[in-house]
């Protein structure tokens, strides 16, 4: 689809023929100047499906000094992409563990341990990072359901801020309140560094049941199968797993991320969510788009979205925004009616936010 850029020679103050690329661009998208649009624009009834992205890292914006951050270009970027590709809103996610987790040849595995106090610290970072880029790019803050409508109103993407892994809580169930004040609405209980909330002991339980009360969505990504039955048996609000995908093949890349049938159902038995993850466990956007029919063949239309995990991904299938209407298509071809296809991209997203949220 064609992407219209529009400059308006009225130059910002402070912005002068010697700025550089990057501050031009964000001196300019804050300023109004630089307008980043699609040409065609959006609609909620037009056949480029409108899609939710339950899991994101734009640019991998809180690696900040590391070889993997794409700089504020990079997360302007896959902003932009995101519009291009029409999604009407994502999870951008805050990384819990980041510091003391390291990639290898064999994927990624713990390095080292917080020392107490420090995980506050870094969440406080990273929040302060995206709350700035939120405030530079073409997004729309989000905080309820009904944002996700905003959203779409304003032709930008609706930014909720999710959390990956509960690391930054350090058990701390008291700390919920103020990242629910700072505008976090989903919280991924356990990520690649083990916690309380993974073992779901001490006041794991009582997180689940706040998260429920200050209608905080629970994602349990990364969690084992026990300990997502334990969340299940507590919860009385739906959860999502915001990337994951059915169980192929033992041998492929990424196996021990992939889930049972009976691991996937026991989201839709909240009547929760399923985000498929386009990750290299896939062979291609062909696979994909099969694996993504098997899990809905297991749980049902009403429980199948789409997780990303964008730019931080690995070997994705799909690697950039503006693919997604390739994966609307295909799955239209696959036989899904409009109806559904619509559930899946937007739809189930959007009642499991008003379900939760609010």
């Amino acid at each position: 689809m064609p992407f219209s850029i529009i400059v308006i020679f009225n130059w910002p103050q402070g912005l002068h023929k010697m700025t550089t690329r990057r501050t031009f661009l964000l001196q300019a998208l804050s300023s109004g100047a630089l307008l980043l649009r699609p040409s065609d624009g959006w609609s909620l009834t037009r056949e480029t499906y409108n899609t939710f992205d339950f899991h994101s890292h734009p640019g991998l914006f809180i690696a900040k000094g590391s070889t993997r951050y794409g700089g504020d270009e990079g997360v302007a970027k896959t902003v932009n992409e995101m519009n291009e590709g029409h999604l009407a809103g994502a999870f951008f996610s805050l990384v819990a563990d980041a510091p003391i987790i390291k990639t290898g040849p064999d994927g990624i595995s713990p390095n080292g341990s917080y020392a107490v106090g420090e995980a506050w610290k870094e969440y406080k970072r990273q929040l302060s990072i995206l709350k700035d880029f939120i405030g530079k790019l073409p997004v729309t803050f989000a905080v309820t359901a009904a944002d996700l409508e905003k959203g779409l109103r304003q032709k930008r993407v609706a930014a909720y801020i999710g959390i990956e892994g509960g690391d930054f809580l350090e058990g701390r169930s008291d700390r919920l309140d103020e990242m629910h004040a700072d505008g976090v609405r989903s919280v991924q209980l356990v990520h690649y560094h083990p916690n309380e909330l993974g073992n779901l002991q001490t006041e794991a339980p009582q997180i689940v049941r706040k998260m429920n009360k200050l209608k905080m969505l629970i994602d349990v990504a990364h969690a084992a199968e026990s300990t997502v039955k334990t969340v299940t048996d507590i919860t009385d609000s739906p959860i999502i797993l915001s990337h994951s995908i059915l169980q192929v093949d033992s041998k492929r890349p990424l196996a021990k991320r992939a889930i049972s049938t009976s691991h996937a159902k026991l989201i839709a038995a909240t009547r929760g969510v399923i985000g498929a993850w386009p990750s290299g466990y896939n062979t291609s956007l062909d696979d994909f788009i099969d694996n993504t029919k098997r899990l809905i063949d297991v749980v049902g239309i009403d429980h199948v979205g789409l997780g990303t995990d964008m730019d931080g991904n690995f070997k994705p299938v799909i690697s950039s925004y503006r693919e997604i209407p390739a994966w609307t298509d295909a799955l239209s071809k696959k036989g899904f009616t409009k109806d559904e296809v619509v559930k899946i991209t937007s739809g189930n997203a959007a009642r499991v936010l008003k379900a939760t949220i609010g």
